[in-house]
């Protein structure tokens, strides 16, 4: 068996891991700016419900034999949620309003998760996870300052727009988290990967309709053969890397960690989304955006320090 100690650690990797498969998602609309947020949230769900149905086909009965009703109606909740509302915003914010400031809204999330978690009975008290609140907060806020300060040449309701639609994506990815790890506590028939499959093979059903108004009606022409091919590499590996390979990474850390340490994990989605960006855009980060990124790293640090067991104060005698 592995250690309460060991499997805070595994948790964290796998948390880390799933934030570096994450980042990729604010940097692909900047990648296909050429194709609407509609499009590539249909063509990125498409591509992750067929990857999803080749793996889980050779399981398919034994699988479904241990789900029910209820499982298949939370299963449609959360892709909807955490996949297609969540995504149609990201990329509307990223086109519209940039990468840093999507990434910057998204980043409150660990604070969200983690104030809900708090609430929860044997959970770290609020008061021992203050410091890691504070600390991504102020880093957010660095990252804010430095990205509604630089000027732009988007009007203010661009750019108003494209905070709207990150908040909402916020909204849609909060609930999201914390719905799939209560269901993921309750389902011990199901694994972490097989959970994550079966949410693929929804979300690519769900992508079907979108599809619809996404691409019916538009001419093939507006596009180079190029550009098509980008776009069709960005959504599949988008669909393999974010989706099936994130998807099952984030699943392992919430079942071996805390929803309040869960939320955490989030903020390195934040970090490896700007380490992306600064790459695509061929520069180092500014002084604010460096002083951002350590305070963030030392939330989730201090974070992991809250949830570590405290050891008994030894009594002197004199």
């Amino acid at each position: 068996m592995t250690s309460p100690h060991g499997s805070l650690a595994l948790g964290i990797g796998f948390g880390a891991a799933a934030g570096a498969a994450w980042g990729l998602v604010f940097l692909a609309p900047e990648l296909a700016r050429d194709f609407s947020p509609l499009q590539l949230s249909a063509a990125r769900y498409l591509a992750y419900g067929l990857v999803a149905l080749a793996l889980i086909a050779p399981r398919w009965r034994a699988l479904t034999a241990r789900l029910g009703r209820a499982e298949w109606l939370a299963l449609l909740r959360l892709s909807l949620m955490g996949n297609i509302v969540y995504y149609v915003l990201l990329a509307s914010a990223v086109q519209l309003g940039g990468v840093a400031m999507t990434s910057l809204v998204i980043g409150f999330l660990p604070v969200a998760v983690t104030l809900i978690g708090s609430r929860r009975h044997g959970a770290v008290a609020l008061r021992r996870l203050l410091p890691t609140l504070l600390l991504g907060t102020a880093g957010i806020a660095c990252v804010a300052w430095q990205a509604l300060g630089m000027p732009s040449s988007a009007s203010t309701a661009t750019r108003l727009t494209g905070f709207l639609c990150a908040v909402g994506a916020l909204i849609a990815w909060t609930a999201y988290a914390v719905i799939n790890t209560r269901w993921l506590e309750r389902l011990d028939h199901v694994s972490s990967h097989d959970w994550s499959l079966l949410t693929g093979l929804v979300t690519g059903g769900l992508a079907l309709l979108l599809a619809v108004p996404a691409f019916v009606g538009r001419s093939v022409g507006e596009h180079t053969s190029a550009q098509w091919w980008g776009f069709i590499g960005v959504a599949a590996s988008m669909a393999v890397v974010a989706s099936v390979l994130g998807n099952a990474f984030w699943n392992r850390a919430c079942r071996l960690l805390p929803l309040t340490m869960v939320g955490q994990m989030i903020l390195f989605e934040t970090l490896f989304a700007l380490l992306y960006g600064f790459l695509w855009e061929s520069r180092w980060p500014t002084v604010l955006e460096a002083v951002a990124m350590v305070l963030v790293s030392t939330s989730v640090l201090a974070g992991i320090s809250a949830h570590q067991p405290r050891q008994p104060v030894p009594e002197h005698g004199n």
